[in-house]
């Protein structure tokens, strides 16, 4: 799947990455910083993804905009991501333009520029973002910024990760800066790099670009642990532009730093139970004028560190709750129970397998899987990893990963309602 990954840690503290892909066309690189939703505190919801736009206003050597036009110009895409737990920046350009990209990524970790005006402006677009992504679409957000407040306890795992108005309007220029010098460190960040180029000049154009970024302390990763819940944990949410109910069931995924193989096996579960027309939810919840939809996190595979969680989403009749519950449930039982032998895993498996690696051809999903595998995981090549364990799985590991979602133990469910109905 892969060639060999080298290594580098720069005296500032930032861990390199880089990687070879033979017959690929340019280069990504990304660079992901250990700071997410669940890095927030009270007070400050939203400051993340607030904070990943304003790392596009310009710094010491790049003016506002720049980062963006400089990447397009030489044929490039560039974007960012906040995250949970890391917050990740990424560009694929031709081979040629890989240490001006490494300069402008050195430039904004080392130098970026804030001001009250810069955040005034980035604020306002972060709060028509929620009006459009969020409060103002059917489903906004659901079920990622409100399952979480029915499965955890923690303040950290619960909040929505858009962010309250209210903490977004209350954030100053001053707090812009205690947050890049406290998380944006270059400790607390790894850069990747991979494609067209050779993996020992990566990291010399890394080392050369960097060379003018200090050091700083790096803070201690937030305390996410929770206990497993012995019973199933409910609750309900309205949605006054919802055409039609929604079921949301969530489900701890084993941790994947230390069950990998189980992770994978719950990635292959999704597919069983919802991808194609003919698989198992679907066609199960088609005469009840249902639709189901699950995946492995919230935001795709090895995105989030423990907990994470497995979400199944389905959209129903007024009326048809309790049965689309109560079907849901059954067929996660048979599954566990050896229903689904046979073909139907062996089907599952093999898309697992083939979106994973269709996933990895994109040089953008690969740089930014190698940084956050570093970051979140101790392991670049945990992809590599998680590649294999989706080869080797086994029908008792899909049936041991049914049998982990139909147990109520740390299991919530959250029904969403159309309007002020009840039913």
């Amino acid at each position: 799947m892969s060639d060999a990954i080298a290594h580098m840690t720069l005296d500032n503290g930032l861990r390199v990455v880089a990687q070879r892909v033979e017959g690929a066309s340019g280069v990504g690189v990304s660079v992901n910083y250990r700071v997410g939703f669940r890095t927030e505190e009270p007070m400050r919801s939203g400051f993340a993804h607030l904070f990943e736009h304003m790392m596009f206003q310009g710094s010491r050597n790049t003016a506002p905009g720049e980062h963006f036009a400089a990447v397009q110009a030489c044929g490039g895409v560039v974007n960012g991501n906040t995250f949970p737990d890391s917050t990740d920046y990424y560009q694929v350009v031709p081979g040629e333009a890989l240490k001006k990209v490494l300069l402008l990524e050195a430039d904004r970790m080392g130098f970026l520029t804030i001001s009250p005006e810069l955040l005034a402006t980035q604020r306002d677009v972060v709060k028509e973002e929620i009006r459009l992504q969020v409060t103002g679409k059917p489903y906004g957000g659901f079920p990622w910024t409100v399952l979480p407040g029915v499965m955890f306890e923690r303040w950290e795992n619960t909040h929505n990760g858009f962010g309250e108005l209210a903490d977004l309007d209350a954030a100053t220029a001053d707090d812009c800066v205690d947050f890049f010098r406290r998380y944006y460190a270059p400790g607390n960040a790894v850069l990747a790099v991979c494609g067209d180029c050779d993996p020992a000049d990566a990291l010399a154009e890394a080392r050369a670009a960097f060379a003018d970024v200090a050091a700083r302390a790096v803070p201690a990763p937030p305390d996410l642990h929770e206990p497993l819940p012995t019973e199933e944990r409910r609750g309900t949410c309205h949605d006054p532009l919802a055409p039609q109910p929604a079921l949301a069931m969530g489900v701890r995924l084993p941790d994947a730093r230390h069950d990998l193989r189980g992770y994978a096996a719950h990635m292959a579960l999704s597919h069983l139970l919802t991808t194609g027309s003919n698989s198992r939810l679907r066609t199960a919840l088609a005469p009840l004028g249902a639709k189901a939809d699950s995946a492995t996190g919230y935001f795709g595979p090895l995105n989030v560190v423990d907990p994470d969680t497995f979400v199944v989403v389905a959209h129903h009749p007024s009326g048809q709750a309790d049965k689309t519950e109560e079907t849901l449930k059954n067929h996660l039982v048979d599954v566990a129970g050896g229903a689904g032998r046979g073909a139907e895993t062996a089907r599952a498996v093999a898309r697992t397998r083939t979106g994973l690696y269709r996933d990895f051809d994109s040089l953008a999903y690969r740089a930014r899987f190698l940084a956050r595998g570093a970051l979140l995981f101790g392991r670049a090549d945990i992809g590599a990893q998680l590649a294999q364990h989706v080869e080797d799985l086994t029908e008792d590991d899909v049936e041991a990963a049914a049998a982990n979602v139909s147990s109520p133990a740390g299991r919530a469910l959250l029904n969403l309602l159309p309007k002020e109905t009840t039913s």
